[in-house]
């Protein structure tokens, strides 16, 4: 993300806290700006290294606090096969992520089905389940990395 964007994503973070009476804190401001800023997926352990270098290096606790919440406010998502985390691109706004994974370079995009596909979603349904949220990750090489 670009500063413009990642400014743009943390006044959407504070806007969002104020609406919903929520906390707007600087470990959860902060953590937001350094998952966005990274180029790749990052871990929880790299968040911490990277605050450490704007403020004091924060406890694994409240970073991990941190990321929960950011998580389950649709700020950020896990790449659960890398456990690491990218800020949403998407305005935090669907039920579902999905991410094309690059297995040689590490990067990823996230790509913006709003619904599941029809034959998954049937199959959903059928089984009486329901569904909070949904996660595809799709393993691969990107165009640069083929070339």
């Amino acid at each position: 993300m670009t500063k413009k964007e990642i400014q743009k994503l943390i006044r959407t973070l504070e806007t969002y806290c104020g609406d919903k009476g929520l906390r707007y804190t600087p470990p959860r401001r902060i953590t937001l700006e350094v998952i966005a800023a990274s180029k790749r997926p990052i871990g929880a352990y790299d968040v911490i290294e990277e605050m450490g270098k704007v403020t004091d290096k924060p406890k694994p606790t409240t970073v991990y606090r941190a990321i929960e919440f950011l998580q389950e406010h649709g700020f950020i998502h896990k790449i659960e096969s890398l456990s690491a985390f990218v800020a949403c691109h998407a305005g935090h706004n669907h039920e579902g992520s999905q991410f094309i994974v690059c297995n040689d370079c590490g990067t990823v995009e996230e790509v913006h089905l709003c619904h599941l596909p029809k034959d998954l979603q049937k199959k959903v349904d059928n089984t009486g389940f329901k569904m909070a949220h949904w996660n595809t990750e799709i393993h691969g090489t990107c165009q640069q990395c083929q070339a």
